[in-house]
């Protein structure tokens, strides 16, 4: 398998400016569309070009579709901290945007001229009926909703739910159930924060819903457990319905185990049966009718085992990593130089891509 650049977007400049650091990429359901976000705040969405949405096969190019400037630079008045303005899912606001296309203009109006001036009513003698003129195509960023001022501390994952009505945020000790249509209350459905804060003993990594199961999602925490909840149980999901967890080997315990343990994100398969967690050596496959071990456990750091210790005295131990399925969810994805393509008893096809 061999691995080259079908596209570069932006300068390839050793000297990048703070801002203009890419802090998040996503595509869309179809990969048609491809939006980044920078430490400065600012949203890029390409989308790709029409002659190649039907040649899979072809590489894609993608170009410039939309650009604005989402979220600004605050300060944490109690940590005498500036909180980044960079775009990614650690923030304590959320926003919702609508993209829009235009590609008409109306023209003919019967007050105002062409340039925009406003005709006086009393010289108006005749009235015309304004028409649609071909124009030039423009995308239009237009912020609809602001969320705020219901986490305390800053959100690691936010979800939509199948019912498109409702979504979910999860910081680390709450997960919150909001209305796409109100933006200043939330229902608090998961609370794990203890009341004497000293007690604490793991906190919440990712979260998601089901992709059908409008009353069903699962959150991930840094003991290396995923516990699925059903929203029908009780208002307050505080008692799971499944827990998923692998026992760990005794004889494999060591300093950095409760660390590299820590689950940085999980997802659910396109189909809902299965879901993929990612921590900081391995990606895992669980199937919701078995909870006491993973399906499949893929090795992505091994190499990193013998340098933990560097690896924490430089802090690099506790970056996170994110996982995905692919399109088609068949389990393929590359990891170092190989490329990895499994199925579970020949039965159903899965699919991960990892990112990292």
């Amino acid at each position: 398998m061999q691995w080259c650049f079908s596209q570069v977007k932006g300068a390839m400049d050793d000297d990048v400016a703070e801002a203009d650091i890419i802090s998040t990429v996503e595509f869309n359901h179809s990969g048609e569309l491809l939006a980044t976000g920078d430490r400065g705040g600012r949203v890029v969405i390409f989308q790709q070009e029409v002659e190649n949405k039907g040649s899979p096969e072809l590489r894609s190019e993608y170009s410039v579709y939309s650009t604005f400037q989402s979220h600004e630079p605050e300060f944490d008045y109690l940590k005498s901290l500036e909180i980044e303005e960079k775009i990614n899912k650690i923030h304590k606001t959320i926003k919702l945007w609508k993209i829009s296309e235009r590609d008409k203009r109306p023209e003919g109006y019967n007050l105002k001229e062409e340039d925009g001036r406003y005709i006086d009513p009393g010289h108006v003698t005749s009235l015309r009926v304004p028409v649609f003129r071909p124009m030039d195509l423009m995308v239009d960023a237009s912020p609809r909703r602001v969320f705020s001022n219901a986490h305390t501390y800053h959100i690691n994952s936010i979800s939509v739910n199948s019912d498109n009505a409702t979504y979910l945020s999860a910081d680390d000790l709450r997960i919150n159930l909001w209305s796409l249509e109100v933006n200043n209350h939330s229902f608090n459905i998961v609370d794990i924060k203890p009341a004497n804060m000293e007690d604490l003993t793991e906190i919440i990594t990712a979260a998601e819903f089901h992709p059908h199961q409008c009353n069903t999602f699962v959150y991930s925490s840094s003991k290396g457990n995923i516990r699925l909840c059903d929203m029908r149980a009780s208002a307050l999901c505080d008692q799971h319905t499944k827990l998923f967890e692998e026992p760990e080997d005794p004889s494999n315990r060591s300093f950095f185990s409760e660390i590299i343990s820590s689950i940085s994100d999980v997802k659910f398969s396109h189909s809902g049966r299965y879901l993929m967690t990612r921590d900081y050596l391995t990606v895992k496959i669980w199937d919701l009718n078995m909870e006491s071990r993973p399906l499949e456990t893929y090795q992505v750091h091994e190499y990193l085992r013998s340098k933990l210790c560097s690896l924490y005295e430089n802090d690099c131990l506790f970056d996170k990593f994110e996982c995905c399925w692919n399109g088609n969810d068949r389990l393929g994805g590359p990891v170092g130089s190989t490329q990895h393509t499994s199925g579970l008893g020949g039965k159903l096809p899965l699919g991960m891509s990892l990112r990292f």
